[in-house]
């Protein structure tokens, strides 16, 4: 069994740790020591049952006293959320680790068909499908009953929100988040950085950096995704 610490001590992070306990049961993988979060106030505390160990300096140098040496630990980046989807790409950025230090997660419940990977430091939480030649790249976060379908090509640091359905040959650029119950038509592209919201019918496709929603999904504004702002959802 392999050192595994996740960052982030928020939601996906704790549903990542579910994940991994779930891994464990059907094949013992991974010594999960516990979160590390930048927060100081969560400094000592605990979430999900795990030590929030340190900030994440402690993967770039000395960890404070007290907790483990993480050298050699495996690590999944899980933060970012709708209002800052561009979190986890600059947190994999700062630390600069390489890609070997990254673990993917694979919740037993979730099926990868024939033909399909999962890049490194990338989740797919319980229920998800990839049905068969899926790519999906490195970072990428897919929450619960999300269905990718033939020939789906996800780019790095996409979030996939839970019961997304995308048809055959969509493509998710760089960094794109879509919104729960999304459902996108086959052969669709949603560009880089965009923001497809909750319930959106997208039929056509998504320019880069543009926050689509409704049925049929379409433009509402320019998408910032470090900048605070409300998740559409369906008119």
């Amino acid at each position: 069994m392999r050192d595994l610490v996740i960052v982030g001590a928020g939601g996906f992070a704790r549903e990542t740790a579910a994940a991994v306990h779930a891994v464990n049961q059907d094949r013992p993988t991974w010594r999960l020591l516990g979160f590390l979060d930048d927060d100081p106030a969560l400094a000592g505390s605990s979430r999900a049952g795990l030590p929030i160990l340190a900030d994440t300096g402690a993967l770039t140098g000395a960890p404070p006293a007290g907790a483990p040496d993480l050298t050699d630990a495996a690590v999944l980046v899980c933060v970012g959320n709708p209002r800052d989807y561009a979190a986890r790409r600059r947190v994999v950025r700062r630390l600069g680790l390489p890609t070997d230090r990254y673990a993917t997660v694979v919740h037993p419940a979730a099926q990868v068909g024939a033909g399909s990977r999962v890049g490194p430091g990338s989740v797919l939480l319980a229920g998800t499908v990839l049905t068969a030649d899926v790519s999906v790249g490195a970072h990428v976060a897919v929450m619960p009953h999300a269905v990718l379908t033939h020939d789906d090509r996800v780019e790095d640091y996409v979030t996939i929100a839970s019961g997304v359905r995308l048809g055959g040959g969509a493509v998710l650029r760089e960094g794109a988040y879509v919104g729960a119950g999304a459902l996108l038509r086959e052969g669709v592209t949603v560009g880089s950085w965009s923001l497809v919201g909750m319930g959106s019918v997208v039929l056509r496709d998504v320019p880069p950096g543009q926050v689509w929603a409704g049925n049929p999904a379409r433009w509402l504004r320019a998408a910032h995704p470090t900048e605070p702002a409300p998740v559409p959802a369906l008119p």
